[in-house]
């Protein structure tokens, strides 16, 4: 009888043993099975930044607008990775993989047919929602598939490294599509993808689930979104309304409410679906910072810069992902080493490269204007690509190993929650700043109104070198 055939059968607790008994082959399978959907995630994740002028044209959309299509996507899904993650745990985490990928694979085809604006963003959430079931839960699996020490950290890393480069490759891959089939085209590719990692994950993917998974905290997970909902309207839409306007310091008064809500009631829990108590420890709590402050760069910069090379500078949506491959490139050749480094050394010096590598390249454009020089955007884009490459895979092992295996998806949940976070806060914060100083049309405006998010995004980067240097090592585990 097949392994899927005897996990159908076997109680909670032997599921979860069975779902860490494959074979070397058979793990490397799973891993396998796993990245692509990272893979597809990641893509889209960046792709669309690519696509956004496009979009713009073709809907007639703002630029607030345009900070929607992206953040739908990164709110949704950071509001709700903690809950999928724990019914993952609860239910079976090949099951929610397998919904995961489903909703995904729907969004991506409503994305492609959506006729305006409203109905993008709403797809885009569905999308986000079925994206919230895939990386915590295919971590979840990796982690109760790879049980021996180094070689689960060498399997994080190689998950690392694809997150790295799948979202590295999207402006690339994007720009591709949209110039020669239009703007649509970057949602149609998901559904094959979609497709096939659902018949492989049937096929090769054993079940699991927590022998004493945490119960539902409907209210933890309320909250949770109100926070981060409630923040991210208001970061978004405050240069149109006002910063000091009535809606967005209601908006920012509710966020507030919201977590001081939230964290004395989790700790009143006996099993939270965010347990504050695991802030404490500074190696957990370092990583959730680092990956907030990293990803903020990181959507600040592909927002930025997507505008920057396309409606500035007159570049093909093709030709800005050719300028941007030194990113892609230097992400793909330092993410395998990242995973390495960490099961060698730990996650101190990768995270020491990866801050100074990001604020290095971020203070670059500081000073960007419409006619800065072709080798100095492309020396601080690879110079970002080396930061960014370094930091995945420190991040999610530090995160991974702050909690026991049995809640594996929620610890996978809280590292990736972090990141959507940070690029929400990201796409939010520097483009609303950004957008806030520009006079006139983009065209002409905009260069000089982005020193301000390029010098958020330089913070960032000295943010992840300060915390890496502080929250890592011996004395701080």
């Amino acid at each position: 009888m097949s392994l899927t055939k005897w996990s159908s059968v076997l109680s909670p607790a032997a599921r979860g043993a069975v779902a860490a008994s494959p074979d070397r082959r058979g793990r490397l399978r799973v891993l396998a099975i796993c990245c692509l959907s990272l893979f597809m995630v990641g893509v889209d994740n960046t792709i669309v930044n690519a696509a956004l002028p496009a979009i713009q044209r073709d809907l007639h959309a703002t630029v607030t607008g345009l900070q929607w299509v992206v953040a739908a996507y990164t709110v949704v899904l950071a509001s709700l990775l903690l809950l999928a993650g724990s019914i993952g745990d609860r239910l079976g985490r090949r099951r929610t993989f397998q919904t995961g990928l489903l909703l995904f694979t729907l969004g991506s085809l409503l994305c492609s047919l959506a006729p305006g604006l409203d109905w993008l963003v709403a797809a885009r959430a569905l999308q986000a929602v079925g994206g919230s079931m895939l990386n915590p839960v295919a971590m979840s699996i990796i982690t109760n598939t790879f049980t021996e020490p180094r070689e689960r950290a060498r399997a994080i890393g190689v998950w690392g490294a694809v997150a790295g480069v799948s979202m590295a490759l999207g402006p690339l891959l994007g720009g591709g599509l949209v110039d020669s089939v239009g703007w649509r085209a970057i949602f149609w590719a998901n559904i094959p993808v979609g497709l096939a990692a659902l018949v492989l994950c049937a096929l090769f993917v054993p079940d699991s689930r927590a022998e004493h998974p945490c119960p539902p905290d409907p209210v933890g997970q309320l909250l949770i979104v109100v926070l981060l909902g409630s923040l991210a309207y208001g970061l978004i839409e405050a240069p149109a309304a006002g910063w000091a306007s009535v809606q967005t310091l209601g908006c920012f008064a509710v966020a507030a409410l919201a977590l001081t809500c939230l964290v004395p009631y989790e700790l009143r829990r006996a099993a939270p679906l965010l347990d504050p108590r695991l802030f404490t420890r500074a190696p957990f709590a370092g990583a959730v910072a680092i990956a907030i402050c990293g990803f903020a760069a990181l959507g600040g910069f592909l927002l930025l810069n997507t505008l920057y090379l396309q409606d500035v500078r007159g570049c093909s949506p093709l030709h800005a992902g050719v300028l941007t491959l030194p990113m892609a490139g230097v992400t793909m050749l330092v993410s395998p080493l990242a995973g390495r480094l960490v099961a060698a050394r730990g996650a101190r010096l990768p995270l020491v490269v990866s801050g100074s590598a990001m604020a290095a390249g971020m203070l670059m454009l500081t000073g960007l204007s419409a006619h800065t020089a072709t080798w100095q955007l492309v020396s601080s884009y690879a110079l970002f690509g080396l930061g960014f490459g370094m930091l995945n895979a420190p991040v999610t092992n530090t995160a991974v190993s702050g909690l026991p295996p049995a809640q594996a998806g929620v610890a996978a949940a809280v590292a990736t929650t972090s990141r959507q976070t940070g690029q929400a806060l990201g796409v939010a914060v520097i483009g609303s700043l950004a957008t806030s100083a520009v006079h006139g049309p983009l065209s002409t405006g905009f260069a000089s109104a982005s020193h301000v998010g390029w010098w958020i995004a330089t913070a960032c980067g000295a943010a992840v070198l300060t915390l890496g240097i502080l929250t890592t090592g011996r004395r701080t585990g």
